[in-house]
């Protein structure tokens, strides 16, 4: 129990000095209620519209991309750690997991995710088209 007091101190000031500024702040601070202070802070903006809108498939996918080379680094950074233990097996092993992500990101790339508007579709359709003219 010894090598655990301080953390149980540090976790009792915290929480104590937490609950001491909430608790000062509500004594002490200003109390003049207004409809602007009192509706949900929505960036600035008034509220418009429904709260349950439907996103595209485009938002998750993007979502899905984000977390999919999150969890590659979070895999890269232990393997780097651990390279001169790992030796060759883990050379093979990390070639094997960055070829899968590549093939997931070149899959990902030809349909379209990281084309972020309709500048960028609009861009590559007279390329594509003139491609097809010059194949013909």
């Amino acid at each position: 129990m010894d090598g655990w007091l301080g953390v149980l101190i540090m976790i009792g000031l915290g929480v104590g000095f937490a609950v001491a500024m909430i608790a000062l702040s509500s004594v002490l601070g200003p109390k003049h209620p207004t409809p602007e202070k009192l509706a949900p802070y929505e960036c600035g903006m008034p509220a418009v519209g429904d709260a349950r809108e439907r996103h595209s498939v485009k938002f998750y996918l993007v979502a899905m991309v984000f977390l999919l080379f999150d969890i590659e680094v979070a895999f890269l950074y232990p393997w780097a750690v651990a390279l001169r233990d790992l030796g060759w097996t883990g050379f093979v092993q990390i070639l094997t997991f960055f070829l899968l992500l590549s093939v997931g990101f070149i899959y990902i790339w030809r349909k379209g995710v990281l084309d972020w508007g309709p500048i960028a579709r609009s861009l590559a359709k007279p390329q594509a088209a003139a491609a097809r003219k010059s194949a013909a």
